[in-house]
């Protein structure tokens, strides 16, 4: 799979193509439903799926720091992507020079003169250019006049509902993984490399892998009960706290995972994290003791979590989270779909202490 980043680096090889425009934050069943319309079309055509994303994503350009959260980094996003049949990814800066484009600039120099669109798939309330005049009947007449299809986006919902990156959130925040997953076709996961930080963890017997997180992926805050995935295959539970550590300060959000019965050494490795249940929100306290505390008592309760939610055998059954048509999900559930997700957090406080994610607010999350 390949990124292309910036319409300087479109080369005469990357003209003809099926596209698609969006944001595709999550990659979630409503998004591969859009990439399996594409993979139908590219079929047909003989061509490759091209889908054009903006870094950073429009909305977070003009609403900085009040931005929905993001469900993937630009990275993950894109491997999500290529496994669910992208050939290339076109990454757009978004900045001043592109936000003031109008609509038929956009059109000509995007997808006429750039990616020699031959046929495009987009939602049907689907708006673009400075003057915000873009939208599906004008990328239809525009396509009738050059020689490109249009087609709108299929609705797909679960449980009478649209499929949302909005909903999404709404589902994580609240504590309900197992809706969430369903959502997304495959649990939530966070991730990233473990680097060296404070080390207070060890003076308390907690020693924690530390992957600090970009400030715009923090769709989750607070202590959880977690699924560790190492480098070599097993997986681990353990307790995780995702956010800003009020108590002892940070300059970044950081992912802080303490694996049960686990001694090694983990510096430099990349793990993935996956979120099962909510223990509490993160809080500031008075002193380091009281932060001790709380930390045994978050020890003891992801422990009884997993105790009475042990993780099954994958054979025990079929797939929980359904993948979009019959094109393969991005990342095999094989190993994910018989994780021990819980539909609301464990405790009263966990709501009502939360301040991670907010009230989602983004609409058009496409």
């Amino acid at each position: 799979m390949q990124v292309i980043r910036g319409l300087h680096n479109l080369r005469d090889e990357h003209r003809g193509c099926v596209a698609t425009i969006g944001n595709f934050d999550g990659v979630h069943l409503g998004h591969q439903a859009i990439l399996e319309q594409c993979r139908e079309q590219a079929a047909r055509l003989g061509l490759p799926v091209t889908v054009v994303v903006f870094e950073p994503q429009p909305r977070e350009f003009f609403a900085g720091d009040q931005a929905p959260p993001r469900l993937t980094r630009l990275r993950d996003k894109v491997r999500l992507l290529g496994e669910a049949g992208v050939e290339r990814v076109l990454c757009l800066p978004f900045n001043d020079a592109l936000r003031s484009l109008t609509a038929e600039a956009f059109i000509r120099r995007v997808l006429i003169e750039g990616l020699g669109v031959r046929h495009l798939v987009v939602g049907d309330d689907f708006r673009f250019g400075c003057d915000r005049r873009g939208d599906f009947h004008l990328l239809t007449a525009v396509g009738e006049a050059h020689g490109f299809g249009v087609e709108h986006t299929r609705t797909f919902t679960v449980d009478d509902e649209r499929v949302s990156s909005t909903r999404v959130r709404t589902l994580l925040a609240s504590g309900n993984f197992e809706a969430a997953a369903r959502l997304m076709g495959r649990p939530y996961r966070l991730g990233g490399r473990v680097v060296a930080d404070q080390k207070l963890g060890r003076t308390i017997g907690v020693p924690t892998a530390n992957l600090p997180q970009p400030v715009r992926s923090l769709a989750l805050q607070g202590v959880y009960a977690v699924i560790s995935e190492l480098p070599d295959g097993r997986r681990l539970p353990g307790v995780a706290n995702i956010g800003w550590r009020p108590t002892v300060g940070s300059t970044r959000p950081v992912l802080e995972v303490h694996l049960f019965d686990f001694d090694g050494d983990l510096y430099g490795e990349r793990l993935a994290v996956l979120p099962c249940a909510k223990l509490r929100g993160e809080l500031k306290f008075d002193d380091f003791a009281a932060l001790k505390h709380q930390i045994g008592l978050d020890l003891e309760r992801a422990r009884s979590y997993f105790s009475q939610h042990p993780l099954p055998r994958p054979e025990a059954g079929a797939s929980q989270y359904p993948a979009a048509g019959a094109g393969s999900p991005p990342e095999s559930l094989g190993n994910h779909a018989f994780l021990p997700l819980a539909s609301a957090p464990l405790a009263r406080e966990a709501v009502t202490l939360d301040s991670s994610a907010g009230a989602p607010a983004d609409h058009d999350d496409g």
